[in-house]
Formats: structure tokens, sequence, C-alpha cells
């Protein structure tokens, strides 16, 4: 019976994949129609270029002269039908052919492309072994012993492939990796089993991710600064490894007028306000002074901080409430205001010459207030110190991870060190554990209590052993028994159907609903499956997916390493990165949670700012540095094309790149890769642009070199249809002395005048689109990147999206339920 369901399984996944309009069951491809149609024009239109003896582009169309070879050669005709689609060959300088001639020769190669589909045997493509990477390693010991210790943060960097991280290929072994790993072991069985190490309390002078200061004498508005807002705030990330008491120490500067309220300094953890404390400065009148001075005033806290990453942030709340009512504040202060004014305490020395030289004094001084902000109340720094009292002891999760039978220290049975093994490896391993498997751990454990120590801590030394097997580290399919039904295309266990599905959308192991179910061999019930996947689309851990896949897809991953010229860019600083990045995050978990349209990451009429992004933006009406949902209303942006994020890491450090921003849309949105330029290619004059020639002069010249041209003609359109935004993404009109130029086309021919214009042609190319991610989301749920036999399944999936509207869901679904995903090739398969 299961051989049976297996056998309809590869029936139903080769009928899904290969779907196409009308393409013919015929075991022939269509040579009356080749030689009608498709010869004739590869003979007038293309081979002058693409012969035997001048291969441009290494293709050699002259040898393929029958209807055969579309089988034979399939890259040589998917590159001819991707340049006839988007009109990039032939090039500019050579006669175009007619439209429907064209249209004729590409209807051609698609149905013959169809044909082969239909008549080939499905190839799910190769398994390879993956270890697990950073993100995955820590996400898994974290869900595996309920601890969160991070400790592959101190792991070597993963290699990319393919823009991802998680690429089997590319994830070496090396030995420094292998001596994290057993630190990494001891680390985390014993924060499990014990509790994290307690440390002596110690003190951190902590480091401002942010410290802004405004510039401005005069309350423009009122501010309701944060944790993680503007001015007047210091704000620090702090791992916290031990849970328990802290004191967190405040020191303030700056100085505020005479008269004002008091001042109130909050402390924030994580984002909520956890301590409010008012300082009332004594007033300091004197002849020369008319401020209230907060420079050595100190605030102290008490807090509790738990284990792990933790945002701390001290700010002066409500900056301008408090004022004296000459300020303009939204709240004056009731206190009567106090001014100057020079006297002398003995009649005899207010002589003519000193009462000059007390005026010219307090002019000058007058004058100097008038230079200098007088309202510049703010954090400077802060010091944590801690924990206080802090003891060593387990969590009642990690107790639970670990134990299977009751957790008692003291005396246990033999018999409970081979179910605590065996409870811990079930999980770590994703898949049953036979005892044979378990009989090494057991004996390490029999080992260590042979020699004196305690049956916690022989049960510690085997966690630790399990945690360094080639099972736990890296994600291993193991072939089924030889059969007739697995020597061609079968399913995949379960269990690794689990695995694979909790890594794609979490990056960690399998819970424990998709191991019962795994357990039950009903996982891969087209209901079940379609359930679980949208449960797990819900849980918090889908936040993995949006970090790990968004982010290096949309690349604002990169965000941490991009570093604009200062002097060029003095408004970006550490907090306007971590606005632009979270921008782009929560639009894309909105997107996941809400299930909306995968079309909305072109031109969705609505983004997430907050107080300080906005401003970035010129965009009204948002106070605060909470994020929230903003409706766009005008036309400068729209999708994540027009974030800040995707067009700072698509720039210069000094400047921008219509060449970087066309080849983002092209490798991202359009999956249409561009070739790497040659060798040799002249970098552009700096110091001339936007001075005596403006960037977009300086880039025509470069395209008219005809080794450019061929890939320019494609990016470069792209690229500055996108100058409008400068290189951390802010609008402009002028560039220097020149005024920006947005306009261009395509190599099809359609024009646009300007960023919205452009995003509307892509909202028009929404199949390029549908291609693309899917192409993208593939690779990173496979872990290697796609292969000639993968294009059946992906073309499936894009002509299958319109009937889920194209929601995120629907592609996440179709990809699970895809042959590649849920299958593997035969055990005489290469």
């Amino acid at each position: 019976m299961r051989t049976v369901l297996m056998l309809a399984l590869v029936a139903a996944a080769c009928l899904a994949v290969t779907a196409a309009p009308d393409p013919g069951t015929s075991p022939v491809p269509d040579r009356a129609g080749f030689d009608a149609t498709v010869r004739p024009f590869i003979e007038k239109t293309c081979l002058d270029c693409h012969n035997a003896k001048r291969q441009k582009g290494g293709i050699n169309l002259e040898q393929h002269g029958t209807a055969d070879a579309v089988a034979n050669h399939p890259d040589d005709f998917e590159h001819v039908l991707v340049k006839l689609k988007t009109g990039e060959m032939p090039p500019e300088d050579e006669e175009r052919p007619d439209q429907q001639e064209v249209e004729r020769v590409t209807g051609w190669i698609e149905r013959e492309f169809a044909r082969l589909e239909r008549v080939t045997p499905p190839d799910p493509g190769r398994v390879t072994a993956r270890r697990l990477n950073r993100t995955e390693y820590n996400n898994t010991v974290r869900d595996l012993f309920g601890v969160d210790v991070r400790p592959a943060d101190d792991f070597p960097q993963d290699d990319t492939g393919y823009g991802f991280d998680n690429i089997a290929d590319v994830l070496s072994l090396s030995p420094v990796l292998v001596e994290k790993y057993m630190a990494a072991a001891e680390k985390v069985v014993r924060t499990a089993m014990f509790g994290p190490e307690v440390e002596a309390p110690t003190l951190l002078r902590l480091k401002a991710t942010t410290a802004v200061v405004p510039p401005v004498r005069t309350p423009p508005s009122h501010y309701d600064v944060s944790g993680l807002s503007l001015p007047n705030a210091v704000h620090a990330s702090q791992r916290v490894t031990v849970p328990g008491q802290y004191l967190l120490r405040v020191f303030l500067n700056g100085r505020r007028p005479l008269g004002s309220a008091p001042i109130r300094i909050g402390l924030y953890v994580d984002g909520t306000l956890v301590g409010e404390q008012p300082l009332d400065v004594a007033a300091q009148a004197s002849f020369d002074e008319d401020v209230q001075e907060l420079d050595g005033k100190t605030l102290e806290f008490k807090v509790t901080l738990p284990a792990g990453e933790r945002w701390l942030a001290a700010t002066v709340l409500d900056l301008y409430d408090g004022l004296p009512a000459r300020y303009g504040g939204p709240r004056a202060s009731d206190r009567p205001e106090q001014h100057i004014v020079p006297t002398f305490r003995e009649p005899r020395d207010a002589t003519p010459e000193r009462i000059a030289q007390a005026r010219t004094a307090f002019e000058q001084r007058v004058r100097e207030r008038a230079e200098a902000p007088i309202n510049n109340a703010r954090v400077g720094r802060m010091e944590l110190a801690g924990p206080f009292n802090a003891q060593r002891q387990a969590s009642p999760e990690g107790l639970a991870a670990v134990y299977a039978c009751e957790h008692l220290h003291g005396g246990h049975q033999s018999w409970c060190g081979l179910r605590n093994i065996s409870h811990v490896a079930q999980r770590a391993f994703r898949r049953p554990v036979s005892r044979e498997e378990l009989a090494p751990y057991v004996a390490l454990l029999r080992k260590a209590r042979a020699g004196g120590e305690s049956f916690e801590e022989s049960l510690a030394v085997a966690l630790q052993a399990l945690l360094v097997s080639p099972d736990f580290l890296f994600r291993i399919e193991r072939e089924q028994p030889a059969t007739a039904a697995t020597a061609s295309t079968h399913a995949i266990s379960q269990h690794e159907l689990a695995a694979r599905l909790s890594y794609f959308l979490w990056s960690s192991l399998p819970d424990e609903p998709l191991r019962r179910l795994a357990d039950r061999r009903t996982l891969r019930q087209p209901g079940v499956l379609e359930a679980q996947v949208r449960r797990m689309l819900e849980d918090p851990r889908s936040r993995a997916l949006v970090e790990e896949f968004g982010g290096q897809w949309l690349q604002f991953r990169a965000l941490e390493s991009v570093a604009p010229d200062k002097d060029r860019f003095p408004t970006f600083d550490n907090y306007l990165r971590l606005s632009m990045r979270n921008e782009t995050m929560l639009f894309f978990e909105h997107i996941v949670a809400q299930d909306r349209s995968i079309l909305e990451f072109l031109d969705a009429r609505y983004t997430f700012l907050n107080e300080r992004l906005a401003q970035h933006y010129g965009v009204d009406g948002v106070s605060g540095p909470q994020f929230r949902r903003v409706d766009l209303t005008g036309p400068q942006r729209g999708g994540v094309l027009t974030q800040a994020s995707v067009l700072t890491v698509s720039s210069y450090a000094t400047r921008t790149s219509p060449v970087l921003r066309g080849k983002w849309i092209l490798d991202n949105l359009l999956d249409a890769p561009p070739p790497d330029p040659p060798a040799g290619v002249p970098a552009l004059d700096e110091t001339a642009v936007g001075t005596t020639v403006s960037l977009r002069q300086q880039m025509e010249a470069h395209r008219a070199n005809p080794t450019c041209a061929s890939c320019h003609r494609r990016m470069d359109p792209l690229g500055f249809g996108l100058e409008n935004y400068d290189a951390i993404g802010a609008w402009r009109t002028m560039e220097g002395k020149f005024a920006i130029d947005s306009t261009g086309a395509l190599p099809d021919g359609r024009q646009f005048h300007d960023p919205s214009e452009l995003r509307t042609i892509l909202v028009q190319d929404r199949q390029d689109f549908a291609r693309a991610l899917t192409s993208k989301m593939m690779i990173y749920a496979l872990g290697r990147g796609l292969e000639r036999y993968d294009r059946p399944t992906v073309r499936g999936i894009v002509s299958r999206l319109p009937s889920h509207d194209h929601r995120f869901s629907g592609l996440v679904l179709e990809i699970v339920n895809s042959l590649p995903f849920q299958m593997r090739r035969g055990a005489s398969a290469p």
C-alpha cells in the first residue's frame, strides 16, 4: 500500500509541475513548425553574431539546425527565449524583426519546452548533507534545550552561495569550527542542566548605539522620546548572560533654561518603559549664568533583566515639556521665570567705568547665549552593574528538555540514563533513533559514572557527545532500503519532510506536532500538510523566514556593513540604519502574517515608519519611535524598491550607482542576472560627478563601449529610474548642479519617466517577478542552486500562483508540495 501511495505521489507531482497551455504529448518535436518558423528566423536574425566562428556570448546557433536541438541544447534555447522576450536581441544597431514573427518563434520554443517536460521523467534533483549554519544552530539548540545562549555567534562566518548562507555545497567544516562545536556543546548542555554560570558583579560602560543632540535653541515640536527614539537618548544593545538584578546608572549632560520644571528620565528595556525618575536641578542664577546645569548629574535605576539580547535605553522624556512659556513648548512650566539683573553690592562701586564694563560683559554673554542651544538636556552615557545576588539554577524549560524521567538529584535507575539520552536524541537527530545508535552515548554515561561522577554530570558528558555528532550537526537524509520503489524517484521519509519544512520556515528543528504527525505517517496527507504550513507561518518562529530568507533576498542584512560617507550624508547614523532595516523587515512580516499578495513587494501603497524614517522620507504626521503602518498617498514611495534599505545597499559610499541598482532589480525582481563584467573596464571619474558632468552623462559615455553596451542596455535604464533617491534613499531632484533625469526605456521599447512609472512596468511584468521570487525561495528551501531539471517545477508553480491570488501562503504551499521538496532520486540515479 505504501508503495502504491508513493507511486501515486510521483505521478501527481509529475502532472503538477509540467502543466502548460496545451503542449501536446507527442514523443517527437514539431519539426515542420521548426523548419517553417524557427530556423529561417535564426538564419536571418541571429547567425551573424552566433555562428561557429563568432560565438558571441558563447552561443553558437549554427549547430542548431533541427528541431531536436532544443532537447539536446536546452540551455541555448532558454537563452534565446529570454533574449527575444525581453527585446534584448537583436541589438539596437541591428534591424528589428517584426513583433508577430518574434512571438511565433518564442511560442514554438515554449511549446517545445512544455512537450519535453511532459515526456521527460521527473527529476527532483540531488540531495546533499547540509551542515547547520549559524542561525540554524542557534535556533536548534534554543528549541532543543529551551535555553537561548546563541553559541554560534562565536562561530566563523558561513560562506554563501546563490545569495544564501544555507547552501549545502559551501557550508564547509573547518578545524576551528570543530573546536567551537566542542565548546558550544558543553555550554549549551550545562546551561540547560545546571543554569548559566554565575559571574561576579561587573561594571560595564555601555557604548551608545546612537546619541543625537538637536542643534536647535527653540523647540519646533513635541517629541515623545522613548528608548528607541530620536534626540537626547542613549541606547545600546547588551547581551545578558545571567538573569538577575542589575543597577543602571544614567549620566546627564546639557542644560535647561531657568524656570524650567523638573525633567523626567525614563529607562526602557526592549522598548518597554520600566522606570521613570524626575530630576529637579537647582537654579544657578548669577551675573554670568542663567541656566540649570545638568553636567555631572546622575540617576540610578534598579532593574531585573532576563537572559538574552537586551535593548537598553535611557532618555529625557518629553524634552520640550516644562519649559518657560516664552519657549513655546507644548506644556509650559508654572514656575516664575528668573531674569538676570546686574547689581553692585556697594553704591561706591557703581562708577561709570565699572557700569560700562558690566554692560559690555552682560551684552557679550547674551550674544553667546543666543548662539548656544539652551535646551539641550540629554543622557550622556550609561553604566550597567550586576548581576547581584544571582544563584546558578536551571530553568524549568531546560530541565524538561533534558529529563524524560523524574529529575531528582541523587540516585537514578540505570534505565533512566537511556531514556533521557533517547529523549534528547530523537529531537536532536530529527528522526527516530535506534537503541544501537544510542549505545555509544549510554556507554559514555556509564563510564563517567564508574569514574565517580554524579548521574547529572555523567548525563551531561553523554549529551555533549551527542551535540558533536554528524547526525546533529548535519541534516542527513538517509538512503531508503533498496526496493523496486526506491530504485526510481520516491518520496523522502515523513521525518525528513518534517525537517525540511521546519528548517525552511523556522530555521530550526521540528516541534512536537510535526514529530507526532511524522511518527504517525500522516504529515504528507494534503489537508494535514497544508494545515501545518499555515500553523507554522502564524507561529512567531516564522520570523526566521523573514530575517534569513528576506534578509538575504532583499539584502537588508547587508545594512550592517554599509558605511555611507559622513561628509556627504551627515544625517546617516546607526539609528537611521536600524530604522531602515526595521521598515523592510516589518513590511515582509506583514505580508507573511496577513497572507498578502506577493505583488505588494513591487508596489504596495503602504509601508512601516517611525518618526525618524518618516522625516527621512519627508512623510508628515508620524511622531514617536514606534513603527506603525502608514498609507502612502504620493507617487514617490511604494514597494521594496523605494525603501531606504534597498536603495542604500545598492549604492556606493559616496554616490548612487545606476549599475548596482539595475543589477539588483535584474537579480532579485526579474530573475535575469547579468553576466560578470569584463576585466579592465575603466572606473568613473568620481570627482567630476555632479560638478562638471552628471552621473548619467558619464554612464552614457560608458555605454558607448561595445564591450559594455549589451549588459548596460538592460541595467542602466532600470537604475536611472531610481536616480531620484540618493545613496541613503532620500528623495532628491538635483545632483549637484544638475537636474535629475529618471527617464528610461527598456530593451522592448517601453518607456518610463519617473520611479512610479518604472514600478508600474515591473507590476506589468508580474510573471517575471513571480518566477524570480519562486526561484529564490526554492533555492533557500532546498539548500542548493537550481538546475535545468528544476525549470518545469518553477514554471508550474508560477503558472498556478494566480489561482492562489498570488498570496504568500500560496507560494509557500506550492514549494512545499513540489517534486524537489518532497521527493528524491532513486538509488541508481547520478
